[in-house]
């Protein structure tokens, strides 16, 4: 595949996670998580985004967020889970995604804030409508940045990517 092709990036929050006497490693989705990360998918699969590859934190509640998004998609992109993600800051999110191969042209990131508000508004140079002004009021749990950007993954750095999508399910 040419590296001159657009490629999307997805960035999604974990949904809302409970606070039990565990390690914040290992916390699960509350019952309102479980509502929401069913409820990203959907929105994706409207959107007809559909994405060849995952990357998701290894943290508990990152990892039921796209257990329960996934089944929503058209098909289940490859999966893989990515230790680096758990509280990274947006520089490292960016060394990440720039390994991802040319060959993938839609890429999900399943992480955590602040890390996927940071990330998206490094990335995003331009903004479609009123998404950098709703991006700017927060990152909830379950929402969802959807950023373009015409390169090489390699070539991903800040300022280069277009905001064109940016959902939350508590609107």
């Amino acid at each position: 595949m040419s590296v001159d092709v657009p490629r999307n990036i997805v960035l999604l929050r974990h949904a809302k996670a409970d606070w039990p006497q565990v390690a914040d490693h290992e916390r699960p989705l509350s019952e309102r998580g479980r509502l929401e990360a069913p409820a990203a998918g959907e929105w994706l699969a409207k959107q007809g985004i559909t994405p060849q590859l995952t990357l998701c934190s290894t943290a508990t509640r990152t990892r039921e967020t796209w257990k329960l998004a996934a089944p929503h998609l058209p098909r289940r992109p490859r999966t893989v889970y990515e230790e680096r993600l758990y509280e990274a800051p947006p520089g490292l999110i960016i060394e990440i995604v720039n390994e991802v191969a040319d060959e993938v042209r839609d890429l999900l990131v399943v992480g955590h804030n602040p890390g996927m508000q940071s990330v998206a508004d490094v990335l995003a140079g331009e903004a479609d409508g009123d998404a950098r002004e709703r991006l700017a009021r927060g990152f909830p749990t379950g929402s969802v940045a959807v950023l373009r950007h015409t390169g090489s993954w390699k070539a991903l750095e800040a300022g280069r990517a277009h905001l064109t999508h940016f959902w939350s399910p508590h609107e």
